[in-house]
């Protein structure tokens, strides 16, 4: 991709922003449309990475389902115009006015990651006088080797049903009258980019579903969920992930039997490479042995490098002078508040434009006003 950014236009905005390519984010989703036709399966666009709304209307354009983890994600999604059949409702914690939500729409199922939870909603569902649909998230204790926050698949998460607690499950199940098992469910994590990984967990999945058939238990639909990284590091060598490659190994490994479906929640790797985080030089300041571009974007506006230490592409759209060290930090009282370390950048001056890039995902679902700032605001390439 060649100069993706229009830095004259963009200097007429007051930053710090938030800035999509929907050129990109088209031609990514129009590979995963193709990628996954080809096997027949079903793409649930997991809507906590991102719920900007110019962006739901594109991922609804397509076609795919939403996964959603709140209550709060369920309306919006409705409220974006995703059909109910089309929305999936997971999470740990799901509270009672957000369960009755998804009954009252509906909604296509329930990924349960408890027996507490199951009685819940059964007993909901019982004073509603409905049968709801669940799949059943199972912890398949697979490590996705990534972050250690955002690994969700080993035993030592609070995510899922632990496999020696599938008995009690499917007892449960069977004596539930207001319960309908689906399906099964996983998720071992995110930004998972080596692709191996997945296969181990087709592995477990079939071992795991061999085990419910025994209990005469068929789960119509298998819910791999997703975790597909992206390249932070190289964004626009690899803006699109190796979608190809990541469907190709499921439907090379996952045993799928007569009847079934097989459903993916997909985020960060629909919508992160499609967004970036303008912002502008406020002082570059010299220290004793650092020297600080400090920026008037925050941790507030992009948290992801103070809460996981990830690391974002930036760069200088106004200069193409020889590269200096630069710590590029925020205004926000916290020590933590900074995108990146001793980081080569084109030597920068007072009013020059960064692109924090790889942020269209957890970056401005997750803005918030400490110190009492304003939310970053959104433009679009085909708007601007």
């Amino acid at each position: 991709m060649n100069n993706p950014f229009p830095l004259e236009k963009l200097q007429k905005i007051q930053t710090p922003f938030y800035y999509y390519d929907m050129g990109l984010l088209e031609q990514t989703l129009n590979v995963v449309k193709t990628e996954s036709q080809k096997y027949g399966f079903v793409v649930h666009y997991a809507i906590k990475a991102n719920a900007n709304l110019r962006l739901l209307e594109a991922i609804r354009s397509f076609g795919f389902g939403v996964d959603c983890v709140s209550g709060y994600e369920v309306k919006k999604a409705l409220e974006s115009g995703f059909k109910p059949s089309g929305i999936v409702f997971a999470g740990v914690g799901k509270s009672d006015w957000e369960i009755e939500l998804g009954i009252e729409n509906d909604i296509s199922c329930f990924n349960v990651e408890s027996v507490p939870e199951l009685e819940v909603i059964n007993e909901i569902a019982a004073s509603k006088n409905k049968t709801i649909s669940v799949a059943l998230r199972i912890n398949p204790n697979v490590n996705a080797h990534t972050h250690h926050y955002i690994t969700t698949g080993l035993e030592e998460n609070k995510f899922g049903i632990y496999q020696w607690d599938l008995e009690r499950v499917t007892n449960a199940i069977k004596e539930m009258k207001n319960i309908r098992l689906e399906g099964l469910h996983f998720h071992i994590g995110s930004q998972i980019t080596d692709l191996d990984t997945f296969k181990d967990l087709c592995i477990r999945v079939n071992e795991i579903q061999d085990w419910f058939i025994s209990q005469q238990l068929f789960p119509r639909i298998i819910n791999v969920g997703g975790g597909l990284g992206i390249d932070y590091y190289q964004p626009d060598t690899n803006p699109i992930p190796d979608f190809a490659g990541y469907f190709k190994m499921f439907k090379t490994f996952l045993k799928v039997l007569p009847n079934q479906e097989v459903h993916f929640e997909l985020g960060r790797s629909l919508v992160a490479q499609s967004g970036s985080l303008i912002t502008k030089v406020l002082y570059i300041k010299e220290g004793v042995q650092t020297k600080f571009a400090i920026v008037d974007a925050g941790m507030t506006d992009l948290i992801r490098p103070a809460l996981y230490q990830a690391y974002h592409k930036i760069e200088n759209l106004s200069s193409v002078a020889p590269e200096e060290k630069y710590d590029v930090v925020g205004p926000i009282c916290e020590s933590s508040d900074c995108f990146g370390k001793a980081l080569f950048l084109p030597k920068s001056a007072r009013g020059d434009f960064f692109a924090i890039r790889s942020a269209g995902a957890y970056g401005e679902i997750m803005a918030s006003q400490y110190n009492l700032r304003e939310l970053p605001k959104a433009y679009y390439s085909d708007s601007i």
